[in-house]
């Protein structure tokens, strides 16, 4: 063993957990591809230019309270490492500046947080077609905005906020372009009563769409049928909305349908996940800190099902708290002590939950596509392809590799993987955990045969 928590991703989750376990005395090495603290939530934080900050607004500079501390913590900080493996045995093997090394705990925790659900629609993969949180990166890393019309299309806390954000930074905001069904706004209704109880939350999300209106930016709802046009790249988004049909002209198409968990790392380890329903996507299952059906392996923050920073951040540290105790650091007392004030913050989090995803639920057409539009990018596979594969005998998404080679790229199924799913279930008339998901292998990330190469292959094959 060469520590006592592994902890892999420093978003709030995993800093939150770090600083944590650093508390409770626990030998803790925290790995992140990134070269400083932050995760993508709070991206670059820590040496952000005051301006940038000032636009990214206080949520945002919050990241600041746990990116802080965390060098004087005590913990064994790896920031522009990549992990690409993890054995069952929790032996984690990495890549930094060229080299692997490997590191093993009787306790591992992932924070690996959520990914953009794709958004495939006719013509987006033109040049000038980006998620929306790509544009925040850029904001975040370096300040820099989109040139020229920007159009953002889609639906979701995170499509308002980064408009808003584009808009402050001095970028032409085209038009907010929004898909999510007027259907969604009964549903969501049932759940306004438990909504009511974040206020705060809910006055965010006013203020945004106020922002907005009073800027004068011109907004479609339950927009269907978007297809982006242009030759070599983006030149228009065409839509239909309040029954007529519309293009309006665009330099960058910014697409948002909300985020999902990013469970790699919980595929590659084989734990027992379940469809969640009401986010249309996979989520591992989960005890109340945090633990895996693998014994030792927790997953904390967004990776385990979408709730946002501050609710990764108390999820960080009762995945922490939970590991202490499995180790016999602290009593099942003191344990339960310790969790009672993250437990709270994490409940008050949740409580607006259910209402955003009925409001912001993505429409049928982007969750599982149809006809000629790319679903996989990487090997530039069409949802009709995906679905005549039902006719040929496959019936899950392992079988659509031999079938086409969807999911074999570089992102292995990130970006596809839902997608497929959700089109095989459609064709098979079955449900997307009958269908089940892609079998995750190493490397999680694209390596090069050197870095395995290093590695003492008996040391491998016994963590196996």
């Amino acid at each position: 063993m060469t520590h006592d928590l592994i902890i892999i991703g420093a978003g709030p989750a995993g800093m939150a957990a770090a600083l944590t376990a650093a508390k409770l005395g626990l030998k803790t090495v925290l790995l992140d591809e990134q070269p400083r603290p932050g995760g993508q939530i709070y991206r670059n934080v820590a040496t952000v230019a005051p301006e940038v900050g000032r636009i990214l607004g206080p949520d945002y500079l919050h990241g600041r309270t746990l990116a802080a501390p965390l060098a004087d913590a005590g913990v064994d900080l790896h920031f522009a490492t990549t992990v690409w493996d993890i054995a069952p045995d929790l032996t984690v093997s990495a890549l930094s500046g060229g080299r692997s090394f490997q590191l093993r705990a009787p306790q591992l925790i992932a924070a690996t947080g959520a990914l953009e659900r794709a958004s495939p629609i006719p013509g987006w993969t033109l040049p000038g077609v980006l998620n929306a949180g790509a544009a925040q990166i850029a904001l975040k890393s370096g300040g820099s905005i989109p040139s020229g019309k920007i159009l953002l299309a889609g639906g979701g806390p995170l499509l308002l906020l980064v408009a808003c954000q584009l808009l402050d930074a001095g970028a032409e905001i085209a038009g907010i372009v929004e898909t999510s069904p007027a259907s969604n706004r009964r549903t969501a209704l049932t759940h306004l009563a438990n909504a009511l109880r974040a206020p705060k939350l809910l006055a965010k999300g006013f203020g945004m769409m106020w922002r907005l209106r009073r800027a004068g930016v011109p907004w479609f709802a339950a927009a269907q049928d978007l297809a982006v046009e242009g030759q070599d790249r983006v030149e228009a988004l065409s839509f239909t909305s309040a029954d007529r049909r519309h293009r309006l002209a665009a330099d960058i198409v910014l697409l948002h349908h909300g985020v999902v968990p990013n469970t790699q790392i919980a595929r590659l380890l084989r734990v027992d996940h379940d469809w969640n329903d009401a986010q249309l996507a996979w989520a591992p299952r989960l005890d109340p800190f945090g633990e895996t059906s693998l014994p030792g392996f927790r997953i904390a923050g967004d990776g385990g099902a979408i709730a946002g920073a501050l609710a990764a951040e108390a999820g960080g540290e009762i995945a922490a708290i939970g590991a202490a105790q499995a180790l016999g650091r602290i009593s099942s007392e003191e344990c339960t002590r310790l969790a009672a004030a993250p437990n709270h913050a994490l409940r008050s989090q949740l409580r607006i939950r259910p209402f955003l995803d009925a409001l912001y639920r993505p429409p049928d057409g982007i969750v599982a596509p149809s006809g000629d539009t790319i679903v996989c990018r990487c090997e530039e596979v069409t949802a009709r392809e995906i679905a005549d594969m039902v006719k040929l005998g496959c019936l899950g998404p392992n079988q659509t590799k031999f079938f086409s080679r969807c999911g074999m790229g570089p992102c292995q199924g990130r970006i596809c993987g839902l997608g497929v799913t959700s089109i095989l279930a459609r064709e098979l008339g079955t449900t997307p955990e009958t269908v089940g998901a892609y079998r995750i292998r190493a490397p999680l990330k694209p390596v090069p045969l050197a870095a395995i190469g290093q590695l003492d292959p008996a040391k491998m094959e016994s963590s196996k």
